[in-house]
């Protein structure tokens, strides 16, 4: 088995409210985007070019919203930034032929959302 482009352990998975685990992990790694337990349960996974990885305005560094599949997770990485996540993402797509810009393949959308203005 080859290399992950990326992991990280101790994660914090939600969905909406719920928590999925408080230990969990992410590894990205073959063109894909794991989400895994603390017991090392796969919760959901996909290809790097369906994965879509924003960073809210409202929350905290080292906290990021992750759509795997069409599914909305709520990640909160320990002691980290979500930057070394979305290099490992976009290294993975354009290694799989998925350039951005690309024609067919949607992007990895990476953003920092800013804060709205007030009216």
């Amino acid at each position: 088995m080859a290399e992950p482009d990326f992991s990280a352990t101790g994660v914090r998975i939600a969905r909406w409210l719920r928590s999925l685990t408080r230990a969990g992990q992410i590894v990205v790694r073959d063109g894909r985007m794991v989400l895994l337990t603390s017991y090392g349960r796969e919760i959901d996974s996909a290809p790097v070019e369906q994965v879509r990885v924003s960073e809210p305005w409202y929350a905290a560094r080292g906290q990021a919203l992750a759509a795997v599949n069409g599914t909305w997770y709520a990640l909160r990485l320990k002691g980290q930034t979500s930057d070394g996540l979305v290099a490992a993402l976009r290294g993975a797509r354009a290694r799989s032929g998925g350039a951005p810009g690309r024609s067919g393949a949607p992007k990895v959308a990476v953003e920092r959302r800013a804060a709205p203005a007030d009216g």
